[in-house]
């Protein structure tokens, strides 16, 4: 049986993280989130005292040991064997992952990781670049966004719920800060593939997001000659 791999990009805020985990929790597939890996290089730069020190954040990429694992719904970060999970999502990483993730030196030892991981197939994966730079012959491509004030508000969310004091407007002046380096870097940045499905899901559910995403997975397969049951 053919290995299928779906890569879904789009900004901060997107929903890509809950779409893409729903997604694989339907077809049975495994759940890559990049984001995360670039999240556990930015959390232990700022544990070192290095986050502003590009050559020694290279030198740390270089030698650590990340691992992810994706178990009932949640992916478990490691790094050199100690979870980091629930330390990566904090508005420090937040405010800094950005930054490193347009090292190119950093991206070039993800890339690696990521490529490696999608090698055994049937996956989901989502980031920045996996539709343009890991995964360029993905066989669905999907592109997610929605517009500001949304991707604050479901943000905003998040940290509410984590009980983290951040206001709207903080949180909103973040991710125009992300958009802009994201979109910007030199080296893998945040845009649409040319043969990506374009899917604004601004006033949309998860659900709705999913049972979206879930068609046209079915039409792009479909038209390869390719049928999955789930």
């Amino acid at each position: 049986m053919k290995k299928i791999i779906i890569a879904i990009d789009g900004p901060a805020g997107s929903g890509k993280s809950t779409a893409a985990k729903n997604l694989a929790k339907k077809l049975g597939f495994n759940y890559l989130d990049t984001g995360a890996m670039y999240r556990a290089i930015t959390f232990m730069a700022l544990q070192k005292g290095i986050v502003d020190d590009v050559d020694a954040v290279i030198e740390m990429t270089k030698k650590i040991n990340l691992s992810l694992k994706f178990e009932d719904g949640i992916t478990r970060v490691f790094v050199d064997g100690e979870e980091v999970t629930d330390k990566i999502r904090s508005a420090e990483v937040n405010s800094k992952v950005s930054e490193i993730s347009a090292i190119p030196e950093v991206r070039e030892e993800m890339v690696k990781i990521q490529k490696s991981i999608g090698s055994k197939g049937n996956i989901i994966a989502e980031g920045r670049d996996v539709t343009t730079v890991v995964f360029p012959d993905a066989d669905v491509k999907i592109f997610l966004t929605a517009s500001l004030d949304t991707r604050a508000q479901r943000r905003l969310k998040e940290y509410q719920e984590k009980n983290i004091p951040i206001t709207f407007e903080e949180v909103k002046a973040n991710l125009e800060k992300r958009d802009k380096i994201d979109s910007g870097r030199k080296v893998s940045p945040l845009k649409k593939a040319d043969d990506a499905i374009e899917f604004d899901n601004t006033g949309f559910t998860p659900e709705q997001d999913l049972e979206f995403l879930l068609k046209k997975v079915n039409e792009v397969l479909q038209s390869k000659g390719i049928e999955i049951n789930y």
